[in-house]
């Protein structure tokens, strides 16, 4: 968007410039200026449309836990006008129940795909990085070949996970599986990145200086790599020692 307000103000600068010292038609100089608010303006919807979005999926998200927790809580009070029964205390009985440190509770609430997956990037947008961790690998690991289970999302539930500060065996599985099967991803150089610092983070320094040292030749001159090589020369010199 800055470099879109550069450009624009370079044009103006420039008609104006051609109107006063060249004899440019006043027409043509209206034509430029009402392209110019055209654009101005479009940029303001496109942003104005992107918060609404936000908010749709928010209220999506909430409506999804009012559903599921009013039918989680009339399983465990059973159907109005039904008598008591041993048979009825069994099947309350089998009813899951929630567990506190499981922020999905699948069992309970029975989340489609399309759910997991608004609430996984909802939580994330919003920087709730275990519960959007959970929800990201609560769908790829029960529906692992689902549509909607593309590079974009393997990138997010990555991500998610390795800034819980404790899930990185999650987000190593998540990246490499992206990496592995989506070689051309757009997602691809970023994905190598959070993949060698969760092998770093658990440890795993044989398998990070692989991946680095792969990174290294291909993305040197990358800001990625000046992220990198911190942690690379670092174990390099430790692992040689």
């Amino acid at each position: 968007m800055k470099i879109f307000l550069v450009f624009c103000t370079l044009c103006t600068g420039y008609v104006y410039g051609l109107w006063k010292y060249g004899g440019l038609d006043q027409s043509v100089l209206a034509k430029w200026n009402a392209q110019f608010e055209y654009e101005k303006k479009s940029l303001e919807l496109a942003r104005d449309n992107r918060q609404l979005l936000a908010q749709v999926s928010d209220l999506k998200y909430q409506l999804s836990e009012l559903q599921a927790k009013n039918k989680f809580l009339s399983a465990q009070m059973g159907q109005p006008g039904t008598q008591k029964s041993t048979t009825a205390e069994r099947s309350i009985a089998s009813v899951p129940t929630i567990k506190k440190d499981d922020l999905v509770n699948f069992e309970v609430y029975k989340w489609t795909p399309d759910k997991l997956l608004a609430i996984g990037e909802k939580e994330l947008h919003y920087k709730n990085y275990e519960k959007s961790a959970q929800f990201y690998n609560e769908l790829i690991d029960r529906y692992p070949k689902h549509k909607l289970v593309s590079d974009r999302v393997l990138f997010g539930a990555g991500v998610a996970a390795f800034e819980t500060g404790k899930r990185y065996d999650w987000s190593e599985k998540h990246l490499q599986r992206l990496v592995k099967n989506y070689p051309k991803s757009d997602f691809y150089r970023g994905a190598k990145l959070w993949l060698a610092l969760a092998q770093y983070n658990q440890g795993e320094h044989q398998k990070f200086l692989a991946t680095v040292e792969e990174f290294r030749l291909k993305y040197r001159n990358t800001e990625e790599w000046k992220i990198l090589s911190r942690y690379y020369e670092d174990i390099s010199y430790k692992i040689k020692k």
